[in-house]
């Protein structure tokens, strides 16, 4: 239970006001770290000897670590307390970055991937409804916030299109590239985590009710919906999770530019203008988000495949852009249509299942990739994930527009 009345010590706490933007940015910053490796990926194939295969488990892997945090740990915040959660996720991190800075060897690297999860997990599941609490005892007055909303959003994907070109940069152009991104990323979690155990809590915990497990009632006829809300939101990561995990290889092995810097362009690129979509469209409705989305995304598809076979960076990133930004507007829709389908009771345990079918996206088809372009070539590989991924996005797209029209509710 939320209570806008929960007492804070003078002194002690900062604002409702400060606090929010001091959660925005720890969102941000778990965020970065756990997209910082990208471009660091050739580097570890050096220094260890592994190939593709192993880059895709290594970032598959933080999405295993995000998922279970996800299903087991992220509702706890309802009864423990959003900070109670929010620091744990930060602690995560640091865990990480220290395992990740103290050997760069791929288990080190596994490890390291699967703590970054659990806080990413952790973080999300969590942070959205801190940010919601923040804001609705700093500005009261306000019937229908839309700023939690837009912030969540831009501090998560805002924050995993930075982490590559920060890790990039610092890579480049200063030494030791292995470890001094996670020393540079892990300062930046480390005075997040001292603020945000100075931001008011918003739980009452003694009002809290028992830990029980998430419900998943769905309105009557919405399963059809919730299924292609669910594809969307597959397809979305799935494709995200692609350029993030094999990008870097793709532009220094298909592309032969060995630029630390640029390798992470391409992660920046689908996450920037995903977060960017989504802020800049954010007042289309959700058919008009998922045809746009569905012609963004697919023409993205289309183009890596040529920028591939056709060697061209130019072409490789505004690829990422296109497919970025339909991603983005599909995941956008995906998700409206995934809280609508709930009943309201039972809305968090909806949308858990929906960021954990999201997340899965974003793991499996990179695995993919990885044992197939060993034996195929990424030309052959790049189409036939992208196919794959096309179809789940139109099959998405078809369900959810032909939805039963909802209820008129104002705005």
């Amino acid at each position: 239970m939320h209570n806008s009345t929960l007492p804070t010590a003078p002194g002690r706490h900062l604002s409702h006001s400060a606090g929010f933007w001091v959660v925005a940015c720890a969102y941000a910053a778990l965020s970065a770290f756990g997209t910082a490796p990208t471009p660091l990926w050739p580097i570890y194939q050096q220094a260890d000897r592994f190939g593709a295969l192993w880059v895709t488990v290594a970032f598959a892997i933080m999405v295993v670590g995000i998922v279970v945090s996800l299903v087991f740990l992220g509702h706890l915040s309802d009864r423990l307390g959003r900070r109670r959660i929010i620091a744990p996720a930060l602690f995560a991190a640091l865990a990480a970055s220290y395992v990740l800075i103290a050997s760069t060897s791929l288990a080190a690297l596994l490890a390291g991937r699967l703590l970054t999860g659990l806080g990413i997990g952790l973080m999300a599941a969590s942070a959205t409804a801190y940010l919601a609490d923040l804001d609705r005892q700093a500005r009261p007055h306000v019937a229908v916030p839309k700023l939690p909303g837009l912030v969540a959003a831009g501090a998560s994907l805002g924050g995993l299109a930075l982490g590559p070109v920060i890790a990039g940069a610092l890579a480049e152009w200063l030494p030791d590239p292995l470890r001094l991104p996670y020393v540079v990323l892990g300062l930046i979690v480390l005075i997040c985590l001292a603020f945000v155990l100075v931001t008011p809590e918003t739980v009452d915990l003694a009002a809290a009710p028992p830990t029980v497990a998430p419900r998943t009632n769905l309105r009557p006829g919405q399963q059809r919906v919730f299924t292609g809300a669910a594809l969307l939101g597959f397809a979305a990561f799935g494709a995200t999770g692609v350029f993030s995990s094999v990008g870097a290889l793709v532009i220094r092995d298909d592309l032969g530019i060995h630029d630390v810097f640029v390798g992470g362009m391409a992660t920046f690129a689908v996450f920037g203008a995903s977060a960017a979509a989504q802020l800049v469209l954010s007042r289309l409705g959700p058919q008009q988000l998922v045809v746009l989305g569905s012609a963004c995304y697919l023409v993205g598809l289309a183009a890596t495949a040529v920028s591939i076979a056709d060697p061209s960076l130019a072409l490789f990133l505004i690829a990422a852009a296109a497919t970025g930004a339909g991603a983005g507007m599909l995941f956008k829709t995906g998700l409206s249509h995934s809280a609508e389908s709930a009943v309201p009771a039972s809305r968090a345990g909806v949308l858990s299942v929906f960021f954990v079918v999201a997340y899965l996206g974003m793991g499996l088809p990179s695995v993919a990739f990885g044992l197939a372009v060993g034996r195929f070539g990424s030309t052959a590989t790049i189409i036939a994930v992208s196919v794959v991924l096309a179809a789940l996005a139109i099959a998405g797209a078809a369900l959810v527009s032909n939805r039963p029209s909802p209820p008129a509710r104002r705005s």
